[in-house]
């Protein structure tokens, strides 16, 4: 449910024991591999199923439902967003869905989502793999503050389908807000990057699906931008920042951070479909259980085997008009751990 900081601990353990550019290009030449930020190109890991693979995930379903007909983003910009910002997100969520334009080059956003499109409904329905962008709303004199806390959120929710007006879509629909880098939200940086819950009637009339997402880019990127920025205390002996591939630091961060609260809002929008944990109100969801690991051999603090290009930039998925993304990889359910179309094996 949480897109939350345990993986930074790892992290640490781990260190103690051992400009935007506005001009998209489908940009291949010189691709080779890197693990986890080392430049030199590395064989297999001797154990391929290391990603995440578990016997023990106790991962279920409790019989709520699952987001299976084409699914409607509504996205609500909160704060001061540039155009170029925005664009490089909407063309990450229009990449998931191919049904109106041409599929992008293997390994693809598309192909991430099909793991995501594995769980079902008691019915049997799959979570759709059609995603559109319904609407979007912008919020630009900060109607709510600076400072928002998660009912304040609601709150922004609220005003968005009352002015837009945003349809009130309680069976398809995502709500997704996005503050800018000068907005703080209640536990930013310090215990999440990002969550998924659902509004209340009370807040905002109707029972909602959303997602928020920060743009930690000046507040905590190496926290929530990871691996584009990494800690202080892992100067020295840790691995070396990677080059985004948009060229943002924060924005690319939160590529990553919206396709983890997507897969889990779309596997469990109202916190009672698919979870591990008995607590659903602090369940393990299909992103959490994947967090930090971004192709094979990853692990212990290492994001695994992902790909640079010819201009130094790191990715591990490809995006319509030539985009490229790098993003966690997600609970496959059937092979029983982490997945991701980048996987060398």
């Amino acid at each position: 449910m949480l897109m939350n900081l345990f993986f930074f601990v790892s992290l640490f353990i781990l260190s103690h024991s051992q400009t935007h550019s506005n001009a998209v290009s489908d940009n291949t030449l010189n691709t080779h591999l890197i693990n986890g930020g080392a430049d030199n190109e590395t064989s297999l890991s001797a154990s391929k199923r290391f990603e995440g693979s578990s016997n023990l995930v106790n991962l279920r379903y409790h019989m709520g439902p699952v987001l299976s007909s084409p699914i409607n983003i509504y996205l609500i910009w909160y704060g001061n967003w540039s155009p170029s910002h925005q664009l490089l997100i909407k063309d990450f969520l229009l990449s998931i869905s191919t049904f109106n334009h041409r599929a992008a080059p293997s390994p693809s956003v598309s192909e991430w989502w099909r793991t995501v499109s594995l769980y079902a409904d008691q019915t049997g329905a799959n979570i759709s793999r059609n995603i559109l962008i319904a609407g979007e709303y912008s919020d630009h004199l900060y109607s709510h503050g600076t400072h928002l806390t998660r009912l304040t959120i609601q709150q922004v929710i609220a005003t968005a389908v009352k002015s837009k007006p945003f349809a009130v879509d309680h069976k398809n629909g995502i709500y997704l807000v996005l503050t800018a880098t000068d907005v703080t939200v209640q536990d930013f940086c310090r215990a999440v990057c990002g969550f998924h819950y659902f509004t209340f009637p009370s807040m905002v009339g109707y029972t909602l699906p959303y997602a928020w997402v920060g743009n930690s880019g000046t507040q905590c990127p190496e926290v929530c931008a990871y691996p584009f920025a990494v800690p202080g205390y892992m100067g020295g002996g840790g691995p070396a920042p990677l080059r985004p591939p948009n060229g943002d630091v924060g924005v690319d961060g939160m590529i990553s951070v919206i396709g983890h609260e997507l897969a889990e809002v779309s596997s469990n929008p109202l916190v009672n479909a698919w979870y591990a944990g008995e607590d659903p109100t602090a369940p393990t969801e299909i992103g959490d259980l994947c967090e930090g690991l971004y192709g094979t051999g990853g692990g212990g603090g290492y994001i695994g085997q992902v790909m640079k290009d010819g201009g130094g930039r790191t990715y591990n998925l490809n995006g319509r008009r030539g985009r490229k993304f790098l993003v966690q990889w997600i609970w496959n359910p059937i092979l029983n751990a982490c997945a991701g179309p980048n996987a060398l094996d």
